[in-house]
């Protein structure tokens, strides 16, 4: 076991999980780590399980797949939802405006929900549930939801300028690493408006590629050139180098990448991602993975840069900061390049899919779920 990477592990202890057809399965996370066809393996696996899943994942698209009700942590209580996690999200949202629209007749807020009800229930299920489903929502109330008291973060990406039309283009890159090609003669041209999802087998292969063409490692072979108008903010995958310090603050480590020095408008800035209070005077050396990756994000947005490359960026947040996140994301004018293994936030963002493989890039201007079925339509022939 020691001797495999971290995808294989998990399929692994998976085997052993649903090996012997047991009555419950206990899921802690599992599609971490799992590359797209695995998780849809397990996806129709759970569609098809004939007995009780109960499941934690902080991937929306496998919980929308495959459940049927949710079990909200809240209130000091576990209350149980009927229907998927976006059912779950948008109705404690409604639920949410309702309160704050206090002056509106009782009468018109439950047909607000009612009509809800009745457009969720009209949406395809691939579920065997579906009927029962169908009748219990039929049963909801306005008084069967409550806000939600979960906090999100806010991730307000503001470039200082619009890039024009000449945004990136690579020719003939190549890198090999401990005698392994990662690719070569990869070639690219990135045009305005692009938000494109890096994928391939070899997620070393993705990560150096954005090393490179972020300047922070060299290539074999090629050329890259941004165009002049452009600016560049990086997330990487391994953020460790930038917390060496750990017996700095919070404000003083955001200090660093602000024009701003003033400690009001640090705390400020670091209370829209969740650092408000106290919490704004932790030494970075005890952040948790969500907390060191939200601040990251606001490092990048103090940047104002108008072409984000992203590896990983949902890697150790929870729903709700996926959540804030993508919405930025979608909400950002800029040039977006990205890999994650988020289903739905790739196919949110992306309106073109770039493949990475050893002999060089593979091109789809496509939707990212086009693309996934582009793959099949392949692999059938």
């Amino acid at each position: 076991m020691r001797e495999l990477v971290d995808g294989d592990k998990v399929k692994v202890l998976l085997a052993q999980a649903l090996f012997g057809k047991p009555d419950i399965l206990l899921l802690d996370e599992p599609t971490n780590h799992l590359d797209i066809d695995a998780i849809e393996w397990l996806e129709d696996f759970i569609m098809s399980f004939e007995k009780t899943v109960i499941v934690v994942s902080h991937d929306r698209h496998f919980l929308n797949t495959v459940c049927t009700q949710m079990a909200d942590i809240d209130f000091g209580k576990i209350t149980l939802f009927t229907g998927n996690y976006d059912f779950w999200y948008e109705s404690s949202q409604l639920a949410q405006r309702l309160v704050e629209e206090k002056h509106k007749k009782l009468e018109e807020k439950a047909q607000e929900l009612k009509a809800f009800i009745a457009r969720f229930s009209a949406n395809k299920s691939k579920s065997r549930q579906a009927t029962s489903r169908r009748k219990l929502l039929d049963k909801l109330t306005l008084e069967d939801i409550r806000p939600s008291s979960r906090k999100y973060p806010f991730f307000g990406f503001k470039p200082n300028r619009e890039p024009g039309d000449q945004i990136l283009k690579c020719n003939n890159l190549s890198k090999t690493v401990d005698g392994s090609q990662l690719f070569r003669n990869a070639s690219l041209t990135v045009d305005k408006g692009n938000r494109i999802c890096f994928v391939g087998e070899s997620e070393i292969a993705i990560s150096t590629f954005y090393k490179i063409v972020s300047g922070e490692l060299a290539s074999d072979t090629g050329e890259f050139n941004w165009g002049i108008t452009t600016s560049q903010a990086y997330f990487p995958k391994d953020n460790a180098n930038y917390f060496n310090d750990k017996n700095l603050s919070l404000i003083d480590w955001m200090r660093q990448y602000s024009e701003e020095k003033a400690e009001t408008f640090i705390r400020g800035f670091l209370g829209r991602f969740l650092f408000s209070g106290e919490d704004a005077t932790k030494r970075v050396g005890v952040l948790s993975g969500g907390e060191k990756v939200r601040c990251m994000f606001g490092k990048i947005i103090l940047t104002g840069s108008n072409i984000l490359i992203l590896d990983g960026p949902t890697n150790h947040l929870d729903l709700e900061s996926i959540t804030a996140l993508n919405n930025a994301l979608i909400r950002f004018p800029g040039v977006i390049l990205f890999s994650s293994h988020d289903h739905e936030f790739n196919q949110s963002l992306a309106n073109r899919v770039v493949e990475i493989t050893a002999d060089g890039l593979v091109d789809y201007r496509m939707t990212y779920d086009e693309y996934l079925n582009e793959k099949k339509r392949k692999k059938t022939k």
